[in-house]
């Protein structure tokens, strides 16, 4: 339960706003019955190919002495020999897949909860002009509650998080009865129709379905 409110709490989130990029966004594509099987199709493979076939399979088993992470495995690359020049660019790889850890950790609270508070202007427009106001204020009051440490702040979310993901299934499964046909998204066909059909504006798409992996 402590994981569920620390870890998992992205996985909930995340495939919000990047639906919500890949159809409202500055490249954003027409809401067409293919589009919107497309972009689905992607969502449901990358998650599928990054999370349980890249992290689990690969990434799970590269460690050094059972310490994990970009600097860990660094570490074990540069302890192999080489040249120097070689040994630099290992150096300069690490640090910039370090940067990229750091920069994630930044964007994807924001952007979390940001994607969460968004519904509010689905349930009425009237709340529109006060989404930035509200995220501004739960952002700080995540970061004052935090020093509570892991257990804290696991044992308060844990609960809300294990709440959140029952209420997407149950909407996920009543929409799925009554649209059956989105589950066609699961062929990778629609996906690969998807970026041809839209050349390049189907590629720049594909920044925001990588928002899904953010939170996995």
């Amino acid at each position: 339960m402590t994981a569920l409110g620390v870890v998992y709490g992205d996985i909930g989130t995340s495939p919000l706003y990047a639906i919500h990029e890949c159809f409202k966004g500055e490249h954003g594509v027409p809401v067409t019955h293919e589009n919107v099987l497309g972009v689905l199709s992607l969502i449901f493979w990358s998650l599928t190919i990054v999370i349980s076939i890249k992290y689990l399979v690969y990434v799970m088993r590269a460690d050094n002495r059972g310490e994990g992470g970009i600097l860990a495995l660094m570490a074990l690359a540069t302890s192999r020999g080489g040249t120097r020049r070689s040994t630099w660019v290992v150096v300069l790889l690490g640090l910039f897949g370090a940067a990229l850890l750091y920069g994630d950790g930044m964007i994807t609270p924001a952007i979390s909860v940001l994607g969460a508070t968004e519904g509010l202007e689905v349930a009425t427009p009237a709340f529109s002009h006060f989404i930035a106001p509200i995220t501004i204020v739960i952002l700080i009051g995540l970061f004052m509650f935090q020093k509570r440490g892991t257990a804290g702040v696991g044992a308060i979310f844990g609960p809300v998080t294990l709440v959140w993901f029952i209420l997407l299934s149950v909407l996920g499964i009543v929409h799925i009865v009554h649209q059956p046909k989105v589950l066609l998204a699961l062929s990778p066909l629609h996906g690969a129709l998807f970026l041809l059909h839209n050349h390049i504006n189907g590629f720049l798409v594909l920044g925001a379905v990588f928002l899904v992996a953010t939170g996995g």
